[in-house]
């Protein structure tokens, strides 16, 4: 039981969310298309058509939750949460070896594990882009990356995607030696999107079997 004279530090840095909205809108309109499609099946439908419905529902409903919907990326004082699509990883700083981009951002643990993060995707094209700007910049002698809004102290900018991962290595880098920030990491299965695609892969199996 806590000392109410001497409460417990919270972290002073409080999470940061890390999150695609390209992901979260792409998600929205499948399940919004989905629910059109499958509550008309189940209202109109005839013979097997409703349950087959249903059944389509509780086996896509979670896996398009799970790809679109549900990844993101916490990170404070003291640890990296990863909510991938099947899976929650925490992760203390002080577990973590490094962070790196490619094709896909991963962060790689002291003990050799490896966990995408599927909440920050990488964009070619982004990356392609800021590179054109920067150079066009350059070539001009502008300061600001060729956005004169912008203070010219202040870096060009790069991809989002890369520009995250750059926000996690500073703070991997600034807390991996903080008393805090000790620790062995933690993974949870995400049963609440497991269990319902499960149930419903077995029920499609089925009524596709007694047809």
């Amino acid at each position: 039981m806590s000392d109410p004279q001497n409460p417990v530090a919270e972290p002073a840095y409080k999470d940061r969310t890390f999150r695609s909205p390209a992901g979260i809108a792409g998600g929205v309109l499948l399940l919004a298309l989905g629910a059109w499609l499958g509550v008309d099946a189940v209202i109109r439908g005839e013979g097997r058509t409703p349950w087959l419905a249903l059944a389509g529902l509780l086996f896509a409903v979670p896996l398009v939750v799970a790809f679109t919907v549900r990844p993101a990326v916490y990170a404070n004082d003291d640890r990296l949460r990863v909510r991938n699509p099947f899976r929650t990883i925490t992760l203390p700083w002080a577990a973590i070896a490094t962070l790196r981009s490619g094709y896909s951002n991963e962060v790689l643990t002291n003990a050799g594990a490896k966990y995408q993060l599927w909440a920050i995707p990488v964009s070619l094209r982004g990356r392609k882009k800021a590179a054109r700007r920067q150079s066009q910049a350059a070539a001009s002698g502008d300061p600001t990356g060729g956005r004169p809004f912008l203070d010219p102290s202040v870096p060009p900018t790069r991809a989002s995607g890369d520009q995250s991962m750059d926000e996690l290595r500073e703070l991997a880098e600034q807390r991996a030696d903080a008393p805090s920030a000790q620790g062995e990491p933690e993974m949870r299965w995400a049963y609440e999107i497991v269990v319902p695609c499960a149930v419903g892969a077995v029920l499609l199996a089925v009524l596709f079997a007694v047809a």
